[in-house]
C-alpha cells in the first residue's frame, strides 16, 4: 500500500507580500500591514520586519517601538481574498483533496496525483513555481510529509519560499531535535509544565515515561502529545473543511459614545462582508456583531436568520438588531466589527435554477452586482449605500 503523502503549503507573509508586489518600492523594507497606530495590532510583517521582533497580534505600539522604520500600510481584505482565490484555484488544480486552513494555509493530499505529476518533491516545486505565476511573483513554503502534523511542521522550519521533506518512516527522526513548543497542544502552560519536568525537545517527550507525563499532563493529553512526538497522526485532509466565517472589523480613532455612532461603521463593514461573499459565492445563516469597549472587554451577539444572508441590507437589518441587544448607552466604544457564519455555496449566484418568487429576491443581488462592477470601475468610496 503507498503511504500517504501530504503536502501543507503556506503563503510567505500574505498579507504584506500582497502589498510589496502591489508597491514595488516596498520590496526590501520593514513592511507592517496593521491597524490603528496606537489602538490596533500587527496582522502580518515582512522579514524585514521580523528582524526586529515584529510579529503577528503583537499591539502596533509596541511593533512601532521594535521597528521605528517600519513602514504601516493598511489591510487591504479584498485584495488578500482574490490572491488567496488563485491560490487555492492553482492547488485544486493538482488535487482536489484541499483543505483551507485560513486565506494563505491549506493541507493537500497528493497520494494519488503522483501517477499524473511525479515524485512529491516535484510535485511541490511545480505548484510553488506555479503559485508564483498566477500571482506575479508571491512565495510559498512547502513542507512534505505522511501525516498532517508532519507536514505543518516542516513548512515552518525554512522559510520564506522554503520547501521541506521528512521521509516516510522518518519521523520520529525528523521532529526530536524539535523544541517541544511545535507540538500541537503545547501552548505557554503545558510547555512550562514539560519544561519543570526536564523535557525541551520532542525527542526528549519520545523517550520520557509515559505514567510520569500522564500524572503531569493528564492521560488524555500524554496520549495526544506522545503521539504527536513520533509523527502518529491519522487524519485525513478534508476537502469539506471551508472558511468559518467572513468578517470586517474596524477600531476607532477616538472612543465612540453610545450606540447611533456606531451604525455607519456597522453599515460599512456590512458592506465589505456582502462584497466578499458575492466574490467567494457564499451565503451566510448567521451573523455576529462584536463590539470591544473602551476597557478592552469584548461583547459578541449572534444570531441565525431562517433565510440565507447575501446582501449587504440583510446583513445590517440583522446587526442593527444585534446591537439593540448590547447595552451601550454613555458606553464608550474601541472597536466594532460584522462576521458572516454558518456559511454555504450560493448556487444562485453561480447561475443555478431559481427558486419560485425568485424575481423578487433578485433585486438586491442585482443592486449588489451593480454595486461591484461600478467599484471596480471607480473605486470603493465613489458611491455609497445610505444608512438606516
Amino acid at each position: 500500500m503507498t503511504a500517504r503523502t501530504i503536502l501543507h503549503l503556506d503563503m510567505d507573509a500574505f498579507y504584506a507580500s500582497v502589498e510589496v508586489r502591489d508597491q514595488p518600492d516596498l520590496r526590501g523594507k520593514p513592511v507592517i500591514v496593521g491597524g490603528h497606530p496606537t489602538r490596533g495590532v500587527v496582522l502580518t510583517c515582512t522579514y524585514e520586519a521580523r528582524k526586529f521582533g515584529v510579529r503577528s497580534a503583537m499591539s502596533m505600539v509596541e511593533a512601532r517601538q521594535r521597528c521605528p522604520q517600519a513602514i504601516v500600510v493598511p489591510p487591504r481584505g479584498e485584495a488578500y481574498a482574490e490572491a488567496s482565490r488563485v491560490v487555492f484555484a492553482t492547488m485544486r488544480a493538482v488535487t482536489p483533496l484541499v483543505e483551507g486552513l485560513s486565506l494563505d494555509e491549506a493541507f493537500l493530499d497528493v497520494t494519488a496525483s503522483r501517477a499524473m505529476f511525479g515524485d512529491p518533491e516535484t510535485i511541490a516545486r511545480r505548484l510553488k513555481a506555479q503559485i508564483r505565476e498566477a500571482t506575479s511573483g508571491l512565495t510559498a513554503s512547502v513542507g512534505i510529509a505522511s501525516c498532517k502534523f508532519v507536514a505543518k511542521v516542516a513548512s515552518d522550519l525554512n522559510k520564506p519560499d522554503g520547501l521541506v521533506v521528512c521521509p516516510v518512516g522518518l519521523e520520529a527522526a525528523f521532529l526530536s531535535p524539535l523544541g517541544i513548543e511545535r507540538l500541537w497542544g503545547v501552548g505557554p502552560k503545558t510547555a512550562e509544565v514539560l519544561h519543570r519536568a526536564g523535557l525541551e525537545t520532542i525527542g526528549d517527550l519520545q523517550r520520557a515515561d509515559f505514567d510520569a507525563l500522564a500524572r503531569a499532563l493528564g492521560a488524555r493529553g500524554a496520549h495526544h502529545l506522545s503521539r504527536l512526538a513520533v509523527g502518529d497522526d491519522d487524519r485525513a485532509v478534508d476537502p469539506s473543511h471551508e472558511a468559518k466565517s467572513v468578517g470586517s472589523e474596524s477600531t476607532f480613532d477616538r472612543d465612540l459614545v453610545g450606540p447611533d455612532p456606531l451604525r455607519e461603521p456597522i453599515l460599512r463593514h456590512c458592506e465589505e462582508v456582502a462584497r466578499r461573499l458575492r466574490g467567494d459565492h457564499l451565503r451566510a445563516r448567521a451573523l455576529v456583531l462584536k463590539v470591544k469597549r473602551s476597557d478592552h472587554s469584548l461583547i459578541t451577539r449572534r444570531s441565525t436568520s431562517p433565510t440565507p444572508l447575501t446582501e449587504a441590507g440583510e446583513l445590517y437589518a440583522l446587526a442593527i438588531e444585534l446591537l439593540g441587544r448590547i447595552p451601550l448607552e454613555r458606553v464608550r466604544t474601541r472597536l466594532v466589527g460584522v462576521s458572516a457564519t454558518a456559511l454555504e455555496p450560493d448556487h444562485e449566484s453561480e447561475g443555478a435554477q431559481q427558486e419560485l418568487f425568485a424575481e423578487r429576491n433578485e433585486r438586491p443581488r442585482a443592486l449588489g452586482a451593480v454595486l461591484d462592477a461600478i467599484e471596480e470601475r471607480f473605486g470603493r468610496d465613489v458611491i455609497r449605500r445610505a444608512g438606516g
